[in-house]
C-alpha cells in the first residue's frame, strides 16, 4: 500500500528520551525542556512586569518560589493518583526525569507559593498571577513536548495523517495491537500557544487602553481557556489519572472553568475588585522594603 506524501509528512515518532548521552551521565529531553521553559518564562514575566512598571527583579525572586512550590507538588499530585505504580518502587517517586508530573498539581503548589510570596512582599497576589500567567501557559506548551520524547500522554488509537507511533513497551494494557495513536501532547501544546496569544493580546490591549483590564483578568482568562482545552483533550487520552470512574483532569478542568467564569463575572458584571487586589500601590517600593528588611 502506497502512502501519500501528506501521510509521510505527518507520521512521526519519538527519537527517544535521551538528548545527550555522556556515558554515566545522560541529559533527557524532559528535563531540558522543563529547564528551558522556566528560563524563558522568567524572561517573559520580567518583560511584562517592566511594561506594567513592576520591578522585574521581584519576578525573578518569585520564580524561585514557584519552582520550589510547583515541581514537587506536580510530582506529588501524580504519584498520589498513581500510587499503585510506586508503592513497591519507592525510589521511583523522586525520579521525575522519567516523566510523570501533573500540571494541576503544579498550579496548586505554585499558587500556594505565590500567595506566601505576595504576603511577605506586601504585593497583590493578582498582580503577580497576571504577570506569570502568560509564562505559565508558554511553559506548558513547551513542556508537553517532553511527553512526546517519552512516548507518553498520547490518546486513543487513530489513523489520522498526523498519527503518532508508540513503541510496544509504551502502549497501555489492551492496546498492544495498535501502533498509532492521537498525539494529544501536540493538541494541548498548540492549544496552549493559542491561549498564550490571547493572553498577550489582552495584556497589550490593556496597556494601550483599548480595554479596561482589571487585576486578576489574565489569570482568570488563563484558567477558563486552558481548562476548556484540557477538558476535551483529556477525553482522548488513554492514561488519565482516575478517581473511580472519573477523569481527575476533567473534574479539575470543570472546576477551573467555573471558578474562572465566576471571577470574570465578579470583575466585569458586578464591577468589583478581587480580594487582595490593592495590597500595595507601589510594587517597586514594596520590593525595596522587603530587600532592606533582609539586609
Amino acid at each position: 500500500m502506497l502512502l501519500s506524501p501528506l501521510t509521510l509528512a505527518f507520521k512521526f515518532a519519538s527519537p527517544g528520551p535521551i538528548l545527550i548521552d555522556l556515558g554515566p551521565l545522560s541529559i533527557r529531553w524532559y528535563g531540558f525542556l522543563i529547564a528551558s521553559a522556566i528560563l524563558i518564562g522568567i524572561t517573559l514575566s520580567q518583560y511584562l512586569a517592566s511594561r506594567r512598571h513592576v520591578n522585574p527583579e521581584l519576578l525573578g525572586d518569585l520564580a524561585l518560589w514557584l519552582v520550589v512550590g510547583a515541581i514537587p507538588a506536580a510530582r506529588l499530585y501524580y504519584v498520589l493518583f498513581e500510587w499503585k505504580n510506586y508503592v513497591n518502587r519507592p525510589a521511583e517517586i523522586v525520579a521525575i526525569w522519567h516523566g510523570g508530573i501533573a500540571i494541576h498539581g503544579a498550579i496548586l503548589g505554585g499558587s500556594l507559593a505565590m500567595f506566601i510570596f505576595s504576603r511577605i512582599h506586601r504585593i497583590s497576589f493578582w498582580q503577580s498571577a497576571d504577570l506569570v500567567a502568560p509564562s505559565l501557559i508558554l511553559g506548558q506548551a513547551i513542556g508537553r513536548w517532553g511527553n512526546f520524547f517519552n512516548s507518553e500522554a498520547f490518546g486513543r488509537p487513530t489513523n489520522v495523517p498526523w498519527k503518532l507511533y508508540i513503541p510496544p513497551m509504551q502502549r497501555p494494557p489492551g492496546y498492544g495491537q495498535f501502533e498509532y495513536f492521537h498525539p494529544t501532547f501536540l493538541y494541548e501544546s498548540l492549544w496552549n500557544v493559542g491561549v498564550l496569544v490571547l493572553l498577550l493580546v489582552l495584556f497589550f490591549w490593556g496597556l494601550r487602553g483599548k480595554i479596561p483590564l482589571k487585576l486578576g483578568t489574565l489569570i482568570l482568562v488563563y484558567l477558563v481557556a486552558y481548562s476548556v482545552g484540557r477538558f476535551w483533550i483529556e477525553g482522548l487520552r488513554t492514561d488519565s489519572l482516575m478517581l473511580g470512574p472519573l477523569r481527575i483532569a476533567q473534574v479539575v478542568s470543570l472546576s477551573g472553568i467555573s471558578l474562572g467564569t465566576l471571577g470574570l463575572l465578579w470583575l466585569y458584571v458586578f464591577k468589583r475588585d478581587l480580594p487582595g487586589s490593592l495590597v500595595s500601590s507601589n510594587p517597586r517600593r514594596s520590593a525595596a522594603q522587603a530587600r532592606s528588611r533582609r539586609m
